[in-house]
């Protein structure tokens, strides 16, 4: 009878480390508690990612097949759940698209062809009437011939993204454009940006060379008035920040692809957060579970 590979007790430099891991699951918890999902479906995740990242990440040994046994013994899963990750359909890496909305918008706010002299997006005609004239059925296209210009317009009217001036020409709502509550945009930047930030911090506190940039600013003991006036700055300079950032950026990746296009993506976030006292203890000595 096969037997279930025992609970290993992590070593004493893990400690801080499952510290961290415990606090950021916090917020990952209440999300999916929000949407009913339960442990067991976590759970079965977990599986999965352990699998695969043991399986694809520079867990193997050089000139050595990574086998059933060694990945059960590397992270813990039965050897049967890991014969059958690896078998079952769909096993490999998820290729993510970023969604056509955040192309479109990021070549509007971006290339220059699509900027006003202020630098901002300009009104677009909703057809070239030249050949040379930018558009908002040549903005998208350039982006997916699988999308109709005309749908995605009478959607973006829908939602207030864009609007239409006394020409008829389509505007870019830019302060109006954020994915809406549990859309799908929505929770695919959840996954995108999380996923940068944990896999450039993780490659920093691993010593990995060159370090990314990683910088945060934390201040407490702010009163309400306080905190409003350091969000309206923070979103200001934010925004001005990746706004410069994505224009030089789209002008790049025309100078790539005129070399022969690039490989390496970027991702830079911004974030503020803000909540009422200090930072909670939660270490394994903590009585926050049942506070």
């Amino acid at each position: 009878m096969e037997q279930t590979p025992e609970a290993e007790t992590p070593p004493a430099t893990a400690a801080p480390i499952l510290s961290a891991v415990r606090y950021l699951l916090r917020p990952l918890v209440r999300l999916l508690l929000h949407h009913g999902i339960g442990l067991g479906a976590l759970v079965d995740l977990l599986k999965t990612t352990y699998v695969r990242v043991a399986e694809e990440d520079a867990f193997c040994i050089p000139g050595k097949a990574q086998t059933d046994s060694r990945i059960s013994l590397l992270t813990g899963v039965h050897r049967k759940d890991v014969r059958r990750l690896r078998s079952a359909s769909g096993i490999g890496a998820h290729v993510r698209h970023l969604p056509l909305g955040a192309q479109v918008v990021a070549r509007w706010t971006g290339l220059p062809d699509y900027l006003d002299a202020a630098g901002q997006p300009r009104a677009l005609p909703r057809r070239s009437a030249t050949p040379d004239e930018v558009s908002f059925e040549g903005l998208v296209e350039s982006i997916s011939k699988d999308f109709r210009a005309r749908v995605v317009l009478d959607e973006w009217l829908r939602l207030g993204l864009v609007r239409l001036n006394d020409e008829g020409d389509v505007l870019l709502e830019t302060d109006a454009f954020v994915p809406g509550k549990g859309s799908e945009e929505k929770a695919y930047f959840l996954g995108h940006h999380l996923h940068d930030h944990l896999a450039a911090a993780v490659h920093n506190v691993a010593g990995g060379q060159p370090a990314f940039f990683e910088r945060g600013v934390y201040h407490d003991c702010l009163s309400v008035e306080s905190v409003k006036e350091l969000t309206r700055v923070a979103e200001l300079s934010g925004n001005r920040l990746l706004q410069s950032i994505n224009r030089r950026a789209t002008e790049l990746e025309q100078v790539d692809a005129a070399r022969g296009g690039g490989d390496r993506r970027i991702t830079l976030g911004i974030f503020l957060y803000t909540a009422k006292g200090d930072l909670p203890a939660f270490s394994d000595e903590s009585n926050e579970a049942d506070a």
